[in-house]
């Protein structure tokens, strides 16, 4: 999936002439507090709430108020993995779309992107989540979902996350979310063969994990 199959055409595009009372108005009726602007169909940037009830006369227009990220945007053939990386760095609560020629197409909600990852990372779905410290150099997904496959459960998603955002022994972060909620085999299997399970979250107990273990929530990619 890109994101032109993620813009949401119910989301109002503001323009320049627009006063600052009109765009109070979209965004209190759509429940967001950033709007995209376009003029003549090019995009512009992004007007957000707190900018606007800082301007004392609401019959303003826009192209009078301060407009921020004119040169942040997504293309239509960007995937949602870039998409996050924009919401993250540029604290986005709606991701506008531009065409090749930077004409405006339309804007995403970030809500509807965490809906998206949701479905895809199969949070919906019953099942145990697990995550393990683990070594840049041995990583290895295949080997580990095999482990896991042995005890007849499936992996439906995975995470990983770099060891440098960890710690300078460059140990890494596997995020697995399992089809079944008994794991008590899996984690046995896995740390038999050297893997270390720093979190573990499932509806059935787990007798060979320590209660510090059970007691931690594991957090979800979509947040």
């Amino acid at each position: 999936m890109l994101a032109a199959s993620l813009i949401n055409p119910m989301v109002p595009i503001l323009k320049l002439t627009d006063t600052v009372s009109t765009a109070l108005d979209w965004m209190d009726e759509f429940g967001v507090k950033q709007l995209a602007v376009a003029n003549a169909g090019a995009y512009q940037g992004i007007v957000s709430e707190d900018i606007l009830f800082d301007v004392p006369d609401n019959s303003e227009p826009l192209s009078r108020i301060i407009i921020q990220h004119h040169d942040i945007f997504a293309t239509e053939d960007q995937h949602p993995y870039e998409l996050l990386r924009l919401v993250n760095q540029f604290g986005l609560l709606v991701i506008p779309v531009v065409r090749d020629d930077r004409t405006f197409a339309g804007s995403i909600l970030v809500a509807d992107l965490i809906e998206h990852f949701v479905n895809q990372l199969g949070v919906q779905e019953k099942g145990a989540v697990i995550v393990l410290k683990i070594a840049e150099r041995n990583y290895s997904l295949s080997e580990i979902s095999r482990l896991i496959e042995s005890n007849g459960i499936k992996v439906l998603s995975s995470y990983y996350s770099s060891g440098e955002s960890y710690d300078p022994a460059n140990e890494a972060r596997l995020t697995l979310k399992l089809n079944r909620t008994h794991i008590t085999p899996t984690i046995a299997t896995l740390e038999r063969f050297g893997y270390e399970i720093i979190e573990a979250h499932a509806n059935d107990p787990i007798e060979s994990v320590d209660q510090e273990r059970l007691d931690m929530l594991l957090r979800y990619l979509a947040t």
